[in-house]
């Protein structure tokens, strides 16, 4: 997790977005670093929707809103506010405020960090004459265009309704003729001032621009982010502070690869679009960069000579083609003698060379015999496999931002100003749709280069460019360093609105910078392709046979626990405590399965030596775990007696953290006479003891042949499982689960009892979680 740079001491950047009001960030803050910056969590977390949000104001400059992209939870104060307007009169007017309507509508506030050398580049957004340096912000929010319109087209509309459902009711009342369709229930726009804006909000909502306080900036709380209020009086700017300064560019996630009609396309319908074609993108870029018609120089000349004696060649065959056709038509009396006469010519133009599908090819390599001809054979770039595709498509578009920023070729000489924007904001929505692992960690760790890939950029700190990427994939995530992820966690109904919203957390500080705690669980992570960062859950098991067995017993016992999704890493009990402060973070509902890890004191000293689980030895457990996360207890007999209340730690209302250990199996004696108390050790040999008829005869080597003669050999549970640890110490465990799973008597095993019941805890706590944060309309509308 070492190779995305988190960033550097460099000049001016983003320092952080606050986003409020928009889908299921109801207000949240999202630290930027000044390089790369990944947006992860699991689905319907937010991350599409800050991306979205970012393209609403910075891209399409409040352009393409919708009333399903504001947060559910302002719906019913909104149509509050059309209650009152619909309820007005003259005798009791309503004052139409627009500030009644800043906590409801979208807005993004932009905060730069900026050095007082670089005053000139923002001088339009100092907030005083004072400012020597810091942060500057600037609140893209979506206002009313002119309140007093908005509020009478929606009273004449609200109105026309009301008018036509009561003649309905008189003509009902009168008897006359087609009054029995009036008894149907039917919906009539509008019902509300939100169901009006869903048809009317691009007419009557705009995007306008205010400046802020770095002063009044305050952190979040409790993870909710607390944007400044503005000014009753505050003026919104005629221009816009950022026009200059940040250019914006995305690639977002439906990049449409794959199959085409053959349909043509025309390169000014699709300017404004996403196309995703290379040919379409090599095109536009060779139109914008490239082209010798656009401000020729003397390197083009050739070009251009070569193409206009082509265009004489190819005129005089036309002419010839259709003399006779020109012929027959002069037969029909037309021209006439004043009529203007047909002349047909030709228009070249060298990018219409890449104006169709097989414009970009693939060659494929032949291997023939020595001294045969090898043809060249190519396939149209539809051929080939999507994925390489979108890794082409998706680094050539990262070029053709770069080379854009930077005027490169023709786009210098056509009028765009030479003057480059100190900052390059970059947007890439799930870079990993169509590519496999290792080509996912290609692109993340290449695209930022690519980005910086020129004489005016590589660490010149002067010209900025800050990369965010969203995604799903576990293998992009661990290509990065801690600093650059922000994780997007759902909070259910109650937990901080009346709707399911979404909070981030900056896991910059997790560890610690250099700690060994970082070092092990950032290479941990990065050894085992954690998805910790996408789950529902997480299950952290001690050794390589829980790591093979318990998604099986999950699959087999256990049917909701399938339809989750949930991480299981193998992690050692003596280091899986290293993970607590990621797991606090993160608010990760998790089960620890360890092991008891019983051991007698040896001599003065506090060194714990290994053996087998015995009662009222005064015996400690070695288990780190147990003793510094849950349940915190040392002795052997407190962690046997321990109840379930101690072995979990609550957090809030979706997280906790539940221990499961080994406990007390009540095991039917050989001879059939009694049950005997066995106290496990390790997953082995409870589930030895929970299956002792089948282990008793089960067929193998190894621990399997062990286990077998053990149970065999004498009547004591406690004889037997100071035999099963002996066979422990130094057998292949991972040999033995792996017997275990071919065996036919698989389906028939019971699953130890201490992890039946951390199964069961996990499975009630992931359906209250199902219910907390159940896919409302706004889930099903936005997607996230």
């Amino acid at each position: 997790m070492d190779n995305v740079d988190s960033g550097g001491n460099n000049l001016m950047h983003i320092a952080h977005v606050e986003i409020a009001n928009f889908r299921k960030l109801y207000s949240v803050r999202i630290d930027l670093t000044d390089k790369t910056t990944l947006f992860v969590g699991a689905n319907n977390s937010g991350k599409t929707s800050a991306i979205q949000a970012l393209r609403r104001f910075l891209v399409k400059k409040g352009k393409g809103f919708r009333t399903q992209d504001f947060t559910l939870a302002h719906w019913s104060a909104i149509d509050e506010i059309g209650k009152t307007w619909e309820a007005a009169t003259e005798d009791n007017p309503v004052e139409l405020d627009p500030n009644l309507w800043t906590p409801f509508l979208p807005m993004l506030d932009i905060w730069l960090k900026v050095e007082n050398n670089e005053i000139h580049h923002v001088s339009e957004l100092l907030p005083s004459l004072d400012w020597a340096g810091g942060l500057l912000g600037v609140r893209l929010c979506l206002r009313p265009k002119d309140l007093e319109g908005l509020y009478r087209e929606f009273r004449t509309a609200i109105q026309d309704v009301h008018k036509l459902h009561q003649a309905a009711k008189d003509a009902e009342a009168k008897g006359e003729e087609g009054a029995e369709k009036t008894e149907m229930k039917l919906t009539l726009w509008p019902v509300s001032l939100t169901d009006f804006l869903s048809r009317k909000l691009s007419q009557h909502l705009e995007m306008q621009t205010f400046l802020l306080d770095p002063e009044k900036l305050v952190d979040p709380v409790n993870g909710q982010a607390k944007p400044q209020v503005l000014a009753e009086d505050a003026l919104s700017l005629d221009t816009d502070p950022l026009h200059g300064l940040i250019r914006v560019n995305e690639i977002n996630a439906q990049r449409g690869l794959g199959e085409t009609d053959g349909a043509d396309i025309d390169p000014e319908s699709t300017k404004n679009h996403d196309s995703q074609k290379l040919s379409d993108q090599l095109r536009t870029y060779y139109t914008k960069h490239l082209d010798p018609f656009q401000t020729p120089d003397v390197a083009d000349l050739a070009a251009l000579q070569a193409i206009e004696a082509a265009q004489e060649a190819f005129d005089k065959r036309l002419h010839a083609s259709f003399a006779d056709a020109f012929t027959e038509v002069e037969g029909m009396g037309y021209p006439g003698v004043s009529d203007p006469k047909l002349k047909i010519t030709s228009k070249l133009k060298t990018v219409d060379g890449l104006d169709h599908d097989a414009a970009v090819s693939f060659e494929i390599q032949m291997v023939s015999k020595v001294g045969a001809v090898v043809p060249i054979l190519r396939l149209p770039e539809s051929y080939n496999g999507l994925g390489y595709q979108n890794l082409i498509s998706m680094i050539f578009r990262l070029m053709s931002f770069r080379d854009a920023w930077m005027r490169v070729g023709k786009a210098s000489k056509i009028g765009i100003e030479s003057k480059f924007e100190p900052i390059h904001l970059v947007l890439v929505e799930e870079p990993e749709a169509h590519l496999h692992a290792q080509v996912q960690q290609v692109f993340i760790n290449k695209a930022y280069k690519v980005l910086r890939d020129h004489d005016h950029l590589g660490e010149n700190p002067a010209l900025q460019t800050q990369l965010i990427v969203s995604t799903h994939s576990s293998h992009v995530a661990h290509e990065a360093k801690f600093a650059c992820l922000r994780y997007f966690r759902r909070l259910p109904a109650g937990m901080g609105s009346t709707v399911p919203i979404s909070t981030v957390i900056n896991l910059s500080g997790v560890f610690g910078e250099g700690t060994e705690t970082e070092r092990f669980v950032t290479r941990y992570l990065r050894a085992h392709h954690s998805d910790l960062f996408f789950a529902d859950a997480a299950i952290l098991v001690e050794g390589p046979a829980e790591k093979i067995l318990v998604p099986n017993f999950i699959r087999e016992h256990y049917d909701f626990l399938t339809q989750c999704y949930i991480t299981l890493l193998e992690i050692n009990g003596s280091h899986a405590h290293r993970l607590k402060p990621l797991i606090d973070e993160l608010g990760l509902l998790t089960l620890v399965v360890t092991d008891l890890d019983a051991g007698e004191v040896e001599g003065e000293g506090e060194k714990v030596k290994a053996a087998p689980v015995r009662r009222g030895a005064d015996q400690r457990t070695n288990n780190n775990v147990l003793k510094s996360w849950a349940p915190m207890l040392v002795g052997v007999d407190d962690l046997l007696a321990a109840i379930p209340e101690q072995k979990t730690l609550e957090g809030d209302q979706l997280f906790a953290v539940r221990v499961a250990y080994q406990l007390p199996i009540s095991v039917l004696k050989n001879d059939g006479e009694g049950k005997d108390e066995a106290l496990p050790s390790t997953f082995e040999d409870a589930l030895v003891f929970e299956n002792t008829e089948i282990f008793s005869k089960l067929e193998g080597n190894g621990l399997v042949k062990k286990f077998r003669n053990a149970l065999n050999a004498n009547n004591d549970a406690t004889i037997t499982a100071d035999s099963l640890f002996q066979a422990l110490r130094g057998g292949n465990k991972a040999e033995f689960a792996l017997d275990v799973l071919l065996s036919e008597e698989f389906c028939k095993l019971k699953c130890p009892g201490y992890i039946s019941e951390g199964l069961m805890w996990l499975q009630e706590r992931l359906k209250e979680k199902q219910v907390d944060v159940l896919p409302s309309i706004e889930d099903g509308v936005v997607a996230e």
